[in-house]
């Protein structure tokens, strides 16, 4: 782990001055709220244009409405679109985000209890597992659908992918439509406020605000990884190495972390399970909730009894409850129930509008982002489709030097990728002999009887959102 990170970006990029943004899946609360403060609060941005598209007339009307109001009250001139087919709107984007996802919450509820019925426990569903599987057999065909569509109105914009299986849909856009620009994202690694977190746990910092870019640039932390399978492989500040303190921290948090009430099955035993696989392979998971998901060692099929019990399950009916608080914090924006001046104090800034942010101004600052590994990690193939700390410009993202992956985590790394890259080929194919050899690769799925049961009925349960080409 000796290798440098690479300096900041020195080449010339094009520029943009009115930018045009265009948010495909705008209803999707985890990231269309904080699009528009960002959009708003952004002078590299709030000159441009913000297009909303979602297929559900009332969510669409909402957040056109929300935005509308929002970019008011704030008196910038940002333009707001919005459309319920994306044509409408591509003409002149410089970035499209793909955001959306069809009945999510529903169909990783099916995924995931039909999993559980043979022995597969999923806490997301959404990444890894037969859910992952599944999910990309539902989106990644409309992704291409609109990747065609870009390519034929806007082919110069920026795709950016934020829709899970991350991986699976990033890998999918650099093979299918290799003529476009495009990365993927994922909010678990947002800059700088990771790297805040594990200063703080580290004892760099006692608390956000004592982070300083001076500090930023001492500590030398290293992150890299399949996406929601990444690992800290390097923390190290003014010489000492700080991956035993952090680890020390998961252990006390450990000891008093919250395993009920509502804080959901991505929430439970995080620090606890972390510690146990920093004891194992002696570095720190950074995206624990999903990356418990990925092993087999709470899966529940051991002999004796383990310290840690199994997963939990995704919770379909909770999901469909914050969803519905969510859109409520936006009804009540735009009935007037909550001021509206409020919206710039109560939201904050998203992961991908930071980056269109950089990339429109200019800015310098690394991310991490979904893309092509590029020889950052040594030992794996420069094609590895990685999570990495990237500068990014308008060129595009340059993954910084990370070192080896260390033996471990290196071959369990290339399970998930054969699992994701078998997926892509298996989609693109509609070939139900890849889809299997993809199910049986996976990493959490240990009988071939039942990955056929679990295929079987998600077919059958699913069959009305899926491409008609599974069932020719």
């Amino acid at each position: 782990m000796s290798v440098q990170s690479s300096p900041t970006l020195t080449r010339s990029a094009p520029t943009v001055q009115h930018p045009k943004v265009v948010v495909i899946g705008a209803g999707s609360l985890f990231f269309g709220r904080q699009a528009i403060w960002q959009m708003v609060h952004s002078p590299h941005l709030n000159t441009g244009t913000l297009a909303l598209v979602d297929t559900d007339p009332q969510r669409l009307d909402a957040m056109t409405q929300l935005a509308e109001m929002v970019v008011a009250d704030n008196n910038v001139p940002l333009a707001i679109e919005s459309a319920a087919n994306w044509r409408d709107v591509l003409p002149g984007a410089d970035f499209v985000v793909l955001s959306f996802a069809r009945d999510t919450v529903k169909y990783r509820g099916i995924d995931c209890q039909i999993s559980e019925k043979y022995g597969v426990r999923m806490c997301s569903g959404d990444t890894i597992g037969p859910g992952g599987i599944f999910r990309a057999m539902r989106e990644l065909p409309l992704i291409l659908q609109c990747a065609d569509d870009i390519r034929e109105l806007c082919p110069d914009a920026w795709v950016i992918n934020y829709i899970n299986p991350s991986t699976v849909n990033g890998i999918a856009m650099m093979r299918q439509a290799p003529d476009l620009k495009s990365f993927a994202l994922c909010d678990s690694l947002h800059m700088p406020h990771v790297k805040q977190r594990y200063a703080h746990r580290a004892g760099i910092i006692e608390n956000p605000a004592d982070y300083t870019a001076e500090i930023d640039r001492a500590f030398d932390m290293r992150i890299a990884g399949v996406n929601h399978f990444t690992w800290m492989l390097k923390a190290e500040y003014q010489g000492q190495n700080l991956l035993p303190n952090i680890a020390e921290w998961l252990r006390q948090d450990a000891a008093k972390e919250d395993t009920g009430g509502d804080t959901g099955a991505k929430a439970i035993y995080n620090s606890a399970i972390s510690y146990q696989l920093y004891e194992i392979f002696g570095y720190v998971p950074v995206c624990v909730a999903h990356t418990k998901e990925y092993l087999p060692y709470w899966q529940g099929h051991g002999t004796r009894k383990e310290a840690i019990p199994p997963l939990s399950i995704w919770e379909t009916e909770a999901r469909y409850d914050r969803h519905e608080a969510m859109w409520q914090q936006v009804d009540d924006f735009v009935s007037g129930r909550t001021p509206i001046g409020e919206y710039m104090n109560v939201m904050g800034p998203d992961h991908a509008t930071d980056i269109i942010e950089n990339m429109v101004g200019n800015l310098g600052r690394p991310f991490y982002i979904n893309s092509t590994n590029r020889g950052a990690v040594t030992n794996m193939a420069d094609d590895a489709f990685l999570e990495l700390l990237c500068d990014v410009d308008m060129n595009g993202p340059v993954p910084r030097a990370v070192g080896e992956m260390p033996r471990g985590l290196l071959g369990l790394q290339q399970t998930v990728l054969d699992t994701h890259e078998l997926t892509v080929e298996a989609i693109a194919n509609c070939d139900r002999q890849l889809l299997r050899r993809a199910m049986l690769v996976d990493p959490i799925v240990n009988s071939i009887a039942d990955a056929d049961a679990i295929i079987a009925e998600l077919f059958e349960l699913e069959r009305d959102v899926l491409p008609s080409c599974w069932f020719e």
